[in-house]
């Protein structure tokens, strides 16, 4: 987490044949190394170890329910955008046990369970997945009891951000402000050419690291080259989310016919929830041992769209789709402003590429934002 006080230099060029540089003045400041890594037919974040593990010769093809990735002749280190995977994972675990009970006698005992952090430098990271980590942060740091597991990995982290030079048709972070330039919570950000990168530090610890690596001082001229082409990436953005009417008007559409449309369509699957940077529903576990003597108390990822989410004292109130769609869009872009005081949308289209029947949140939320008939 970067600090306010910090200035950051002049950006400075970074030469692709010394990328390797890089790798080894983290590995000297104790860091191991997570990039975007092929797998699975999908991007997720892996150990790497040296530039040849990141997708060279890739690109990535993303539409509403369709995500493809494609072979290509270039050359270029970070020419997929992103997978299914955020920072999310990172920081708040799909799975975690935090305590454990142990029986003795007439009574317990209960030992909280910290979890092993390595420093970990991640490489190649969005800046809408940047905008997302900084709302988890506010969720889960921000507040009078900050989460222990969350603080503990967040903590830990140093990530060298990629700004975007082109946009995917389900991407629409310049609607919402959070890209495609990443402009805060980066240590090291990296505007990827095909020769060379432009590098600038966003932190104390994103210089340590810089001031090991063979650069130059970027001339204006280059910096101006560069702000063109993140411009043209979000000019190329067709998807938009009606901000401006947000969130009057989706609290106005709660009884519009719309969700009962799109209620048709969701399979309450809740691939949205598990790929979206910023959704924290989570549930806890008690996992006895077989002997009865053991509990595990552990948390896990849920969503408001599972069946029983809404199951409280006998009663579900939220027994639909329909109910469960509802909340989730006017959670993430009305009340999530109320809450937290920002939209829990950062744009990544994510929700819609990993939709299976390509549910469109721009679209919805501009249907709601309509009078109905």
């Amino acid at each position: 987490m970067n600090s306010d006080s910090f200035q950051a230099p002049s950006p400075r060029l970074f030469l692709r044949k010394n990328f390797l540089q890089l790798f080894h003045a983290l590995k000297q400041l104790g860091y191991q190394i997570l990039g975007p890594v092929l797998s699975q037919g999908a991007i997720q974040w892996k150990t790497i170890t040296a530039p040849e593990d990141l997708p060279i010769g890739w690109n990535d093809r993303q539409e509403p329910g369709s995500y493809r990735l494609e072979q290509d002749s270039h050359s270029r280190f970070f020419n997929i955008i992103h997978g299914p995977e955020s920072l999310k994972p990172l920081t708040f675990t799909s799975r975690e046990t935090l305590l454990v009970l142990d029986r003795q006698d007439h009574t317990f005992s209960a030992k909280e369970i910290q979890p092993e952090i390595k420093p970990t430098a991640v490489l190649g990271v969005r800046a809408c997945d940047l905008a997302g980590l900084a709302i988890q942060d506010r969720i889960f740091l921000n507040d009078t009891y900050p989460d222990p597991y969350y603080e503990q990995r967040r903590e830990h982290l140093l990530l060298v951000a990629v700004n975007c030079t082109k946009a995917h048709p389900a991407c629409f972070c310049a609607s919402m402000a959070t890209g495609p330039k990443a402009q805060y919570g980066f240590d090291l950000c990296l505007t990827e050419a095909d020769e060379d990168f432009l590098i600038e530090a966003g932190s104390r610890k994103g210089l340590q690291v810089l001031e090991q690596l063979t650069c130059s001082l970027a001339s204006e001229e280059r910096i101006i080259q560069d702000k063109e082409r993140i411009a043209a990436c979000a000019a190329s953005q067709t998807r938009r989310l009606p901000t401006a009417n947000l969130p009057d008007a989706l609290y106005e559409a709660h009884d519009h016919p719309r969700w009962d449309q799109v209620a048709a369509r969701c399979l309450s699957c809740s691939n949205c929830t598990m790929v979206c940077p910023t959704c924290f529903c989570h549930g806890v576990e008690e996992t006895p041992s077989l002997d009865f003597q053991q509990s595990e108390h552990t948390r896990v990822w849920d969503s408001c769209f599972a069946p029983d989410h809404g199951y409280i004292h006998g009663k579900n109130f939220r027994p639909t789709t329909k109910d469960r769609y509802r909340m989730w869009l006017t959670h993430k872009l009305a009340s999530w402003i109320d809450q937290f005081g920002t939209s829990g949308c950062v744009g990544c289209g994510r929700c819609i590429t990993w939709c299976p029947v390509g549910i469109d949140i721009t679209e919805e939320a501009q249907a709601l934002s309509q009078p109905s008939d």
